[in-house]
């Protein structure tokens, strides 16, 4: 007689898989499209978990954002001024996960909840941008942070939809000092 040992239960390894299938999906076809079946078949778990982990199909896509989000603020860091041309060439020529991320943003939804949130993230990147040139009141300055992140948003989507060069293979060092004469430009010293 054997006896079976219970299987064990993951719930961060269950969480992460169900976030990432969401993101996939929700990014390539949008949040009205997506079912939370597809979610769960995608990451191979019962679809009652995302109930049990997210409350709902808004609950996933909130959190989607929100760790969306959460990477753009973290790889954004607390840069210098200075420091942001090179980040941001940094981010258009090192991360894979990026079109997704902004995919997710910048897609609407379709549930105002879950647009308030998108828009709040995009906001908080902008004030942070605001902040690291010294005037984060002002809103000439963030008007001209703004700017900057939709010239970013921008040049990812011409590095990862419509390739054209030599914008497509410019390396790290090659964006840098445009991306700096442009920084400048919007939020340098006046």
């Amino acid at each position: 007689m054997t006896t079976s040992t219970p299987r064990r239960r993951d719930a961060e390894e269950t969480r992460r898989r169900l976030l990432e299938a969401a993101r996939r999906r929700f990014s390539e076809d949008g949040y009205a499209a997506t079912t939370v079946r597809d979610i769960a078949d995608d990451a191979g778990v019962n679809v009652a978990l995302i109930n049990r982990y997210f409350a709902s199909k808004e609950g996933l896509f909130e959190a989607c954002l929100r760790h969306a989000g959460e990477e753009l603020r973290r790889s954004a860091g607390d840069v210098p001024l200075a420091g942001i041309a090179g980040r941001i060439a940094e981010q258009m020529t090192g991360a894979a996960e990026v079109p997704a991320q902004l995919s997710l943003l910048l897609r609407t939804s379709g549930d105002e909840r879950a647009d308030e949130i998108r828009r709040a993230v995009l906001l908080s990147s902008a004030e942070k941008i605001a902040a690291a040139a010294g005037r984060p009141d002002s809103d000439r300055t963030l008007l001209r942070a703004e700017l900057l992140l939709a010239t970013t948003i921008g040049l990812a989507l011409l590095r990862w939809t419509t390739p054209i060069e030599p914008l497509a293979s410019a390396g790290a060092d090659d964006l840098a000092e445009p991306l700096g004469d442009v920084v400048e430009a919007l939020l340098g010293a006046r």
